[in-house]
């Protein structure tokens, strides 16, 4: 049975090499930049030293104190209490708007309305992090900026939200909302696009209303994908944006904005503590790894969707 399945396989590979062919760029790509690049990881397990390199570098003792420096390090709680709260703050705010406006725009009947809607709600996705930020900085700047003229027609000082530790997380969050919303809710308007016509066809003879073909037809169609986008977005839910955080960051909202994606950078590249930087990466991976398997778990037991 097993050389049965191997000559099928091999036909197959003859049959479709072209296809094969065509991937293997992709393959290489990914193999020297994704997977090569791995074995970097065992700098976290060992005193790295730059002139002896990777290999030549002895072995921490114990194997694990990099890690343990950073468990018992004052930075552990607050770097990762901030992770997590913006990871599912952006999780809970972000993933609902791309569906409510992809509901939206697809009910839209006059085409060149929608067509001018969409442009203009992918128009932010364009925007570099480096301006989106200068942009905020601009309008919530307390003494020119938007706020600022806002409050000054009531005659009230403007506060400086910027260097306020409890509100770092909102403006990162909605920012991001505006700025992402349209480009991710492409994805979705593909989907809703690739329902079968006569579904609606139906529902209309059978006297639907549109909101009743919404509620009926269009949210269960959008389940498969959005249980998928679910199960990518909690694999990635450590990974909070490094650059937009720390362009934002400053000495008054620190305490609100040190995630581990910036303390990484400043302890492995500004004070070049590498093997330290790499285990708390490291960590950081392993538990973006077990929350995607146990998001992936769970939306396959629930929905019937998953990644594998």
């Amino acid at each position: 049975m097993d050389q049965a399945k191997l000559r099928f396989k091999l036909m197959m590979i003859r049959r479709n090499w072209g296809l094969y062919l065509l991937i293997l760029p992709a393959v290489i790509l990914l193999i020297l930049f994704a997977y090569r690049p791995m074995y970097g990881v065992i700098i976290a397990f060992k005193d790295y030293r730059h002139f002896t390199g990777i290999t030549g570098s002895p072995w921490s003792e114990p194997w694990f104190k990099w890690f343990e420096r950073f468990f018992n390090s004052f930075q552990f709680d607050t770097t990762v209490r901030n992770t997590l709260t913006l990871s599912f703050y952006s999780l809970l705010a972000g993933f609902p708007f791309p569906i409510l406006l992809a509901l939206g725009a697809n009910q839209m009947r006059a085409r060149r309305f929608k067509r001018t809607f969409l442009t203009i709600s992918y128009l932010p996705h364009f925007i570099s992090t480096v301006v989106m930020v200068g942009l905020i900085l601009i309008w919530l700047s307390p003494s020119s900026g938007l706020i600022a003229m806002i409050y000054s027609s009531f005659g009230n000082q403007a506060p400086n939200l910027m260097g306020q530790a409890n509100a770092f997380s909102s403006i990162y969050v909605w920012s991001e909302v505006w700025q992402r919303m349209g480009w991710n809710s492409i994805i979705y308007l593909a989907a809703l696009a690739a329902v079968d016509p006569t579904l609606y066809e139906a529902a209309t003879v059978d006297g639907a209303s549109r909101f009743q073909k919404l509620i009926y037809i269009d949210i269960p169609m959008l389940m498969p994908t959005a249980a998928i986008l679910l199960i990518l977005s909690a694999g990635s839910i450590m990974n909070v944006g490094f650059e937009k955080a720390y362009l934002m960051q400053n000495t008054l909202n620190l305490s609100a904005s040190e995630i581990l994606s910036t303390y990484v950078y400043k302890i492995g590249l500004i004070n070049a503590q590498h093997s330290y930087s790499t285990a708390i990466n490291l960590f950081n991976t392993v538990i973006n790894l077990a929350l995607l398997v146990t998001v992936n778990t769970v939306t396959r037991k629930i929905s019937e969707n998953s990644l594998w």
